[in-house]
């Protein structure tokens, strides 16, 4: 009889393990559905398909369905009661784990163990620490999570005497030791019990060799990577990191190269260390060379391109990876949104908005902000505000960019009125504010406000005024005409002068033809800048007004010499989510060029008809009337408009932004055009927001 039995007891057993084996399985690829079916299908359920079921449920972070399976088991071991306490320690509920811990019938050192892990892993390191001593024996693993803990809340010390009284000190208690000197940055310490180790793995080696890099000494890890007995690739990947992260690109790229694997991290890292080193056609190579890209390559190259400021190819591949179906990560996604506000994408940022709700990262304060700031440099203050307006309580970042925001579209009066809210809700104000409130003030002429604002700054607010304060002043005093006054705060002000004051001063004298200090802010701007053009120009300007050709000629030969160029002025505008960019003249390359011409003929006839003859002293060439005219008209905001009205629909803003400030006969030419087309024209230049509606402008031809 007894013989009969046996074979029939291996085959439940078989088909038990097989049950089980699949349940596993299923949970572990997300399938908990499946596995559930598989456990009802069960005839005969033991206690171990019981625990399956449980830990499946929790591992797929589902621990209210654990719970509720784990009351009706027929019985329990103490292996569920570890399963259920481990179940809620990974779903981040310590305080049930500690019920069930607390109500166990039996517990056994993987109980405790897993209780005290729970703790540490929610940063609760002294109530781990209470439990770990409660512990009636103890095993190696207690012991190493215990350690782990007072390493992770930088009890280093602490840690240290744990370790020297630890029974086992295996290979991991030993490498997380070495982990926390170094993050402690005590590399001697490391280095010496890495030395003392009687054995160790690839993962202490990488351990030490990682601890030499984030301390900066790249050089010693390299020695000690030179000589370890095998390495993987994180051994390869820390090393070339300590390359990248130090600008050492040629040794990185010789030991990228020499690497028998090349992991994607490995990658990532070579694509960012050649985009910080600007050889960004290098990062593409690689970023194109990666077969198999996690959401890090793409979100990496993307963030090489904004940061190099190549936005339309930043914006290509962000279209291109959601083509591909990649789904966006945080860091890819505030990169694209910085190229939004760069370029004043609407459409694409309004896309990138989107993604950011379905992900829930909206609601992160810091989001808010940068989504404000693209929404203001995009032209839709509405949506800016209602971002604003959403969020409570808000921080200093988002006040100051709505400020901001307010002051680039000239609203001095909501610039100010957010500015009195700010400080009424007893949010403390600082430099960025002022900057803000003072360069609203510059743009709309409060020369009274702005005076007010800046003496109290010190006095009421407590902030002291800073070289960019002053640099506000200048310009508000200066575009008020008040040019002496400006040059008499920048020989009496507490800071040096930096370049950005003197261009301010010089922009005034370019707009109120103050000749005598025009040449000195310039002379002053070149000692301190250069190779930068923008004096040239500026003085350029005012020598070409006053009809002084032969200075303007000296001006540019000086430049040649000095081998200074000048930023070609160019447009863009956004159109069914392509950027398209112009500069100026008919050589501009556009596969449209022709219509948008018809476009400007058509448009010139009209602004004739309405009065409009261009102002010739905004050309720096010594030519004739006629080819002034001619080249007026075809300036590379006036492209960029033209082409907006050939392609926006009706109803819908044209926006335009340009690299540079807008021309002064582009600006009255746009007016028009505006009224006789009944659009609405938005351009942004280099300083401000200009909104252009019925024949007005919002900065009331004061900018």
């Amino acid at each position: 009889m007894q013989s009969l039995l046996m074979p029939c007891r291996r085959y439940c057993t078989s088909v038990a393990i097989a049950y089980n084996s699949q349940i596993a399985r299923y949970a572990r690829i997300g399938q908990i559905e499946s596995a559930r079916r598989v456990f009802d299908e069960m005839p005969d359920k033991g206690i171990v398909s019981w625990n399956s079921m449980v830990a499946g449920y929790f591992q797929n972070n589902r621990p209210r369905e654990a719970r509720y399976l784990f009351d009706k088991m027929p019985e329990r071991n103490t292996v569920s009661w570890n399963g259920l306490i481990s179940g809620y320690v990974k779903n981040r509920m310590v305080s049930e784990a500690r019920k069930a811990f607390d109500t166990m019938p039996e517990r056994n050192v993987v109980s405790w163990t897993a209780m005290v892990r729970g703790y540490v892993q929610e940063g609760l390191v002294s109530e781990a620490e209470t439990l770990f001593w409660q512990m009636p024996e103890k095993n190696v693993v207690s012991w190493t999570v215990m350690l782990g803990g007072l390493i992770q809340v930088r009890r280093i010390d602490e840690a240290r005497g744990l370790f020297d009284i630890m029974p086992v000190k295996d290979v991991v208690a030993r490498t997380n030791m070495i982990s926390g000197y170094c993050q402690e940055g005590r590399l001697a310490e490391a280095r010496e019990l890495f030395d003392e180790m009687p054995r160790r793995n690839v993962i202490s080696w990488t351990t030490m060799i990682s601890g030499y890099v984030q301390n900066g000494q790249v050089d010693v890890a390299r020695k000690l990577f030179e000589v370890m007995p095998e390495k993987n690739e994180v051994s390869w990947t820390a090393m070339l990191m300590g390359y990248t992260q130090g600008g050492r690109i040629e040794e990185a790229s010789e030991l990228f190269d020499a690497m028998p694997v090349k992991a994607v991290v490995a990658c990532n890292a070579m694509i960012l260390g050649f985009g910080q080193n600007g050889e960004v056609a290098k990062a593409r190579q690689v970023f194109d060379q990666i077969r198999e890209k996690d959401d890090g390559t793409w979100s990496a190259m993307i963030k090489v391109y904004e940061r190099k400021g190549f936005e339309v190819e930043a914006l290509n591949l962000f279209a291109l990876m959601q083509r591909e179906g990649v789904q966006s990560n945080f860091p890819s996604l505030i990169s694209v949104l910085s190229v939004c506000a760069s370029l004043a994408s609407l459409d694409h940022g309004r896309q990138v908005h989107a993604e950011l709700v379905k992900s829930q990262f909206d609601s992160d304060v810091f989001v808010a902000s940068v989504l404000i700031t693209m929404y203001v440099k995009c032209g839709d203050l509405v949506k800016a505000r209602q971002i604003f307006d959403r969020f409570s309580p808000k921080d200093i970042v988002m006040w100051n960019s709505i400020i901001t925001g307010y002051a680039q579209h000239g609203l001095v009066e909501e610039a100010l009125q957010v500015f009195h809210e700010m400080c009424s809700s007893g949010m403390a104000t600082d430099g960025v504010t002022f900057v803000g409130v003072l360069s609203a003030c510059s743009y709309t002429g409060k020369v009274k406000e702005g005076l007010e604002i800046f003496e109290s700054m010190k006095s009421k607010y407590l902030v002291e005024p800073k070289t960019e304060h002053y640099a506000c002043m200048v310009d508000l005093l200066g575009r008020a005409g008040l040019v002496n006054d400006a040059m008499d705060l920048i020989q009496k002000m507490p800071v040096e002068a930096d370049a950005i004051i003197w261009g301010a001063l010089l922009g005034a004298c370019r707009t109120h033809m103050n000749m005598n200090l025009a040449e000195v802010a310039a002379k002053k701007l070149l000692q301190l800048e250069p190779k930068n053009a923008g004096p040239y120009i500026l003085l350029s300007n005012i020598y070409a007004s006053k009809g002084r050709w032969g200075d303007v000629a000296e001006l540019r030969r000086n430049m040649r010499v000095k081998k200074v160029s000048k930023s070609p002025g160019c447009s863009w505008i956004e159109v069914e989510k392509r950027v398209h960019m112009f500069t100026g003249g008919v050589s501009t390359k556009h596969p449209e060029l022709s219509s948008i011409m018809k476009m400007l003929e058509k448009l010139d006839g009209m602004l004739r008809e309405a009065g409009y003859y261009p102002d010739s002293s905004f050309v720096l060439h010594d030519v004739d009337e006629e080819e002034k005219v001619h080249s007026l008209g075809y300036h590379s905001e006036r492209l960029a408009v033209a082409f907006g009205l050939l392609k926006v629909p009706e109803g819908m803003p044209i926006r335009v932004m340009k690299n540079l400030r807008v021309c002064g006969d582009c600006h009255s030419a746009i007016k028009l055009i505006a009224k006789i087309t009944g659009r609405e024209i938005i351009v942004r230049d280099a300083n401000r927001f200009h909104h252009f509606k019925d024949g007005f402008c919002s900065c009331r031809d004061y900018w």
